[in-house]
């Protein structure tokens, strides 16, 4: 094992939502090591300096030049600018990991050519440290800076390795999101079938979470526990054959399928954007 594992100046480039969640929840798990950050929303960075400690970069070249691994933390569509922002800047990043969504590693390595790059997919709810991410690494990563990069978003949450080809499925299937839109729905049936609101979010958020807990808990497979949970002919064998019948399985697929696409467009986009490029340059060239 390499003696040296621990990063000790990480740089997000953005100040949004999950660099907020991910700076709370590195401090919640005692991260002492400096975190900085770089927006162009003075506000964004106030917030995180108060909240998290966060130290704000004065400018993107200061930044980049400073970082032991450099977290690029804007949206999807936002990814192409920044990388040319920081080529500008004349620093020259090493280690980098890519937050953005659908965007692959050949894209990322077109737009820094020297970086080494990384994929991580993290969960918001690795702000109270309990997060779920998902890592892919270019073949040019070390051995030494994959385990930093392991061991950084270890002290987040659980950390499990996905082949690229598998990474946008990942996205579409590991989000929060949907255990609030499952204990949104639930409850809302609920309180139509007569429970108040209060009740009804208790009663829906021990179905899924303590039921998932449970599950994780007891080793047992999910068939043992459907046996368990739904007698056959029972008030929840015939609740959930009502809502399969009402197509809960296709409405489930269909939604994982429409999050692929998103997916997929958005690392479309990033390449449409970066053969746009090249042409608008040849153009200038041209009129000159």
């Amino acid at each position: 094992m390499p003696k040296r594992s621990r990063i000790r100046r990480v740089v997000f480039l953005g100040g949004g939502r999950i660099t907020s969640a991910l700076a709370a929840g590195l401090r919640r798990a005692r991260y002492e090591e400096a975190i900085v950050a770089y927006d162009r929303n003075p506000e964004k960075l106030r917030a995180l300096k108060r909240e998290s400690r966060v130290e704000i970069a004065g400018n993107l070249k200061s930044a980049v030049a400073g970082a032991e691994m450099l977290i690029v933390a804007v949206r999807p569509r936002s990814v192409r600018g920044m990388l040319d922002e920081v080529g500008a800047s004349g620093a020259m990043p090493g280690l980098c990991v890519s937050l953005a969504a659908g965007i692959p590693l050949a894209h990322l390595r077109r737009g820094l050519r020297e970086a080494r790059w990384v994929r991580a997919m993290p969960s918001p709810v690795c702000r109270i440290a309990r997060g779920l991410t998902a890592l892919c690494f270019d073949r040019r990563v070390t051995k030494s800076e994959r385990l930093s990069v392991w061991k950084f978003f270890a002290r987040v949450g659980q950390v499990v390795e996905v082949r690229e080809e598998q990474f946008d499925a990942f996205t579409a299937t590991y989000s929060s999101s949907h255990g609030y839109h499952a204990l949104a729905t639930l409850a809302a049936a609920a309180q139509r079938a007569g429970l108040d609101r209060e009740t009804a979010l208790i009663a829906a958020s021990h179905a899924l979470a303590d039921g998932i807990e449970y599950w994780r808990e007891s080793g047992l497979s999910l068939d043992d526990l459907l046996t368990e949970a739904a007698t056959p002919g029972g008030i929840a064998a015939t609740t959930m054959a009502a809502m399969n019948r009402a197509g809960y399985t296709r409405a489930v697929a269909t939604g994982i399928q429409a999050g692929v696409r998103q997916a997929r467009e958005n690392a479309w986009t990033s390449r449409s954007e970066q053969n746009l490029k090249p042409q608008r340059t040849q153009r200038v060239r041209r009129e000159r």
